[in-house]
């Protein structure tokens, strides 16, 4: 082995102790900004022998894989999105199939994009969550997805998960009211770029329960472009301009969508930060979420005082019986069900921002 002259080795001890001292500050960098993995799924409707719907001679199974690819292509620049089709290329994919692969992928996120048609010239873009009575069928798929983990070998993982348990099932039902919350969140974004942006005419958000949504286990919408059946919209719908619109627009709804969670979800760590961060943990009874303006007079919640409102994208989310104490929680969840909000359900925030209540209970 060769070895250079002592004397062209000689580094000063001072410069050896700053380049370790920035290496460990650039390790630790990495270590605290490293974000979780996003997983986006983009569902294309139809496909295959399933043209969908063919207004004016165009064919919806192909307007829908060109804009879900689109999507998928802006999402893939994203460092912390993972994207998954349900298909990229023109086959058929059964209902029950699409929302499996989401459930399978664990999914944070499920997209299906489709165009509509009427007998009327009907126009508009429109974007839907699941309704009340889907939600039921998609609380037993939930409980089905769940009831495997007692065939794996290691299912003491899950945190003391128990399908078989009165508990977990609840907190299954209030895992489907915040899935639920949040489909609403992106259908308000997504809807609010089409209108905004676009200068689309606005069907607004809605409540349906369609099929292909009962089927996913996590927050989920259905986005109808427009008309086929317009002679004007179907023209748009299938031309590079309208598709390359509608794209972006949905894309850039998923990516603030992904930052409200990751605000909700992620921190920056340095050293004020911790310092001035509070450990308090919050919980409130959410009692309605709604696009109407509702001024917290008790009058117009049954009674219930100290209403809190809070605008969130194009809705208003209306909160009850704020305190550090899950106890009092249920307390105030068990009055405000009794004055008529029997979808009411608890929430927990850290610092003013949502947390899930696995994550407020692990900090106690």
């Amino acid at each position: 082995m060769n070895f250079l002259p002592n004397h062209k080795i000689k580094v000063k001890t001072k410069n050896i102790f700053f380049l370790v001292l920035f290496c460990f500050f650039a390790t630790m960098s990495l270590e605290l900004t490293a974000q979780k993995k996003y997983v986006v799924v983009l569902d294309a409707g139809h496909g295959g022998k399933d043209p969908g719907n063919t207004g004016n001679g165009y064919k919806e199974k192909n307007i829908a894989l060109k804009v879900a690819v689109a999507v998928g292509k802006e999402l893939q620049k994203a460092d912390d999105i993972d994207v998954v089709f349900t298909r990229d290329k023109d086959v058929f994919i059964d209902l029950w199939k699409r929302g499996d692969i989401a459930n399978q992928a664990k999914a944070d996120l499920f997209v299906s994009i489709h165009c509509d048609s009427h007998t009327s010239n009907a126009y508009g873009a429109g974007t839907f969550v699941l309704g009340i009575r889907g939600n039921k069928k998609n609380l037993e798929i939930a409980k089905r997805e769940n009831a495997v983990i007692l065939l794996e070998d290691n299912y003491n993982r899950y945190e003391g998960f128990n399908p078989n348990s009165a508990e977990s099932m609840i907190g299954l039902s209030l895992l489907q009211e915040e899935n639920l919350d949040k489909s609403l969140t992106i259908a308000s974004y997504i809807q609010s770029n089409f209108t905004k942006k676009l200068k689309r005419l606005d069907r607004k958000v809605k409540q349906d329960n369609f099929q292909v949504l009962r089927e996913t286990i996590m927050p989920s919408v259905l986005i109808e472009l427009g008309f086929l059946t317009n002679r004007s919209e179907g023209r748009y719908l299938n031309s590079k301009k309208g598709q390359k619109a509608l794209s972006n627009s949905i894309a850039l709804a998923i990516k603030k969508y992904i930052n409200q969670l990751k605000l909700n979800t992620v921190s920056v760590i340095d050293d004020l930060a911790i310092e001035n961060r509070t450990t308090e943990i919050e919980y409130k009874i959410q009692i309605a979420s709604s696009k109407n303006k509702i001024p917290t007079k008790s009058y117009n919640f049954s009674g219930l005082k100290n209403v809190e409102r809070v605008a969130v994208g194009s809705f208003f989310k209306y909160y009850y019986g704020g305190s550090a104490v899950l106890e009092k929680a249920k307390k105030a969840l068990k009055l405000a069900k009794k004055k008529g909000y029997k979808t009411a359900y608890i929430v927990a925030f850290k610092s003013g921002e949502r947390i899930s209540l696995r994550e407020a209970q692990n900090m106690k």
